[in-house]
């Protein structure tokens, strides 16, 4: 029987290597319906404060780090905070923005300290968002839908990791939004296809995400590997899909 996925040290060895940066990859989609942290940046004034649960390494939020007086960007790696500080000392916009080792359910930061909170595939306490966001204060969300890389999960017969798994997430995040004391909770959704140019970049893609919890250590992987880029080979790349949603709440 194989032992279970150790997705927190998974995590941690992810961070160290490489953070969450997929720029080496080649990869095109179809439009998606939004960009993430554009609408993080439009929901943000260069005077906020502006906290990002699950920053990884950080490559995301540098790239905004002047549309906010200051960012904090957290993680429950280390692996993670290191690879987001050696990519801090490299960028123009350093002195406004700090990257803190740091558990979401458990925000070291006083009441109503920030304007703006984001959060990116990643895991948050909906009350400690509530707490550390000042009135009128905005959270957005951006999480991986159950049904994303489906035909990649069906290939392997392995579901990622559990925080994925339920049908009714978007649903549940809402719900727990709403306990919190947060209005105006709206949401969308995407679903489109995405292209990978080789195999390396797919490839890359299962070695850094948890889309299939152990790739790599079944002897079958890299058969069926093989067997879905056949399958799956189209004029553009390699398809599967990318399927988010987001949510957004006020307080």
């Amino acid at each position: 029987m194989t032992k279970k996925w150790d997705y927190e040290a998974f995590y941690e060895r992810v961070g160290r290597q490489n953070g969450w940066d997929f720029s080496t990859m080649k990869v095109v989609s179809d439009t998606p319906a939004w960009d993430f942290y554009e609408e993080v940046i439009r929901c943000t004034q260069t005077s906020d404060l502006l906290l990002d649960i699950g920053t990884g390494g950080g490559e995301a939020v540098l790239s905004i780090a002047e549309h906010a007086h200051l960012l904090v960007g957290i993680d429950l790696a280390q692996g993670m905070i290191d690879t987001a500080r050696r990519n801090l000392e490299k960028a123009a916009s350093g002195s406004k923005v700090r990257f803190v080792q740091m558990d979401a359910d458990h925000l070291e930061f006083p009441n109503e300290f920030f304007n703006t909170v984001s959060c990116r595939h990643s895991v948050f306490s909906a009350s400690e968002v509530y707490r550390v966001l000042a009135e009128d204060g905005i959270f957005l969300t951006q999480q991986v839908s159950e049904h994303d890389k489906l035909d990649i999960a069906q290939a392997f017969g392995r579901e990622q990791h559990s925080v994925i798994k339920s049908a009714t997430l978007l649903e549940r995040y809402r719900q727990e939004l709403a306990h919190a004391g947060f209005r105006q909770i709206e949401a969308r959704e995407y679903n489109v296809m995405e292209y990978y140019a080789a195999p390396e970049d797919l490839l890359f893609l299962l070695m850094h995400t948890p889309i299939v919890p152990h790739f790599g250590e079944h002897v079958s992987d890299l058969e069926t590997f093989k067997q879905f880029v056949q399958d799956h080979w189209h004029e553009k790349g390699i398809r599967t899909n990318s399927a988010r949603f987001m949510i957004t709440a006020k307080k």
